[in-house]
């Protein structure tokens, strides 16, 4: 990783959810079980463990994206993600999610610094919208965003990330945005969009190598510490 000074110019951070900002404990291999039972994929057998590995694997993609894979046509590919929308939202109103330590106190901080912070998924809205409820975080930020709020294209699709710097207008240029993510399709949404800092948090699905490989400017340990690191109190 560079231990560069960060640019004391980022006027707009672009924060993941799942794993960045949101603990969910797992809910998403928990919810591809449902989802892979509607399809008729059963637990234990060696075709279900091959396409848990492979989401386990693309963690941060856009879950739709990552249905059409593994199941082929457009209507199973749909029928997977209505199923694993369900079955991930029940667990959400049943209260297993809560916040990653520190990550609403960054998130007030960025904004106390004069940062606008966008929150972004690969969830569905109706996903993202019981994850912002459940967490008491419908008025944390001014714009949320799933990949059909940015044409229909997640990550490691840039543009999430380039609808967030224009619909916000709170940056000059993209070197101004920060993005940040805990998996390596977060870090390369960033690093496409020309985002002047790239880093990966060490609290979701991938690590330190995957986060290097795919062109990440710093780890930090959570999202805890991003505030300071822009202050240019952290390398």
């Amino acid at each position: 990783m560079t231990t560069t000074s960060p640019d004391h110019r980022v006027r707009l951070v672009v924060l993941d959810m799942a794993g960045t900002t949101v603990a969910d404990g797992g809910l998403v291999e928990r919810a591809f079980d449902t989802a892979a039972r509607e399809l008729g994929v059963e637990p234990g057998t060696a075709d279900h463990a091959d396409k848990l590995a492979y989401v386990r694997a693309t963690m941060g993609e856009s879950k739709i994206s990552v249905f059409r894979h593994l199941f082929g046509d457009e209507d199973r590919a749909q029928r997977a993600n209505a199923a694993f929308e369900t079955a991930y939202g029940a667990l959400v109103d049943d209260g297993l999610i809560a916040p990653v330590p520190g990550a609403r106190e960054a998130v007030e901080e960025l904004a106390a610094d004069g940062r606008a912070v966008v929150l972004t998924t690969g969830f569905a809205r109706v996903t993202q919208d019981a994850v912002l409820a459940a967490l008491g975080w419908q008025d944390l930020v001014p714009l949320t965003l799933c990949p059909a709020d940015a044409g229909g294209r997640g990550r490691p699709y840039p543009d999430m990330v380039l609808a967030a710097f224009l619909r916000t207008g709170a940056a000059d240029a993209v070197r101004q945005v920060a993005v940040v993510g805990d998996t390596s399709y977060d870090v390369l949404s960033g690093v496409r969009a020309g985002a002047g800092l790239v880093a990966g948090v060490r609290t979701g699905a991938h690590g330190d190598d995957a986060f290097r490989e795919a062109g990440a400017t710093h780890v930090l340990d959570s999202v805890a510490g991003l505030p300071a690191l822009l202050r240019g109190a952290a390398g």
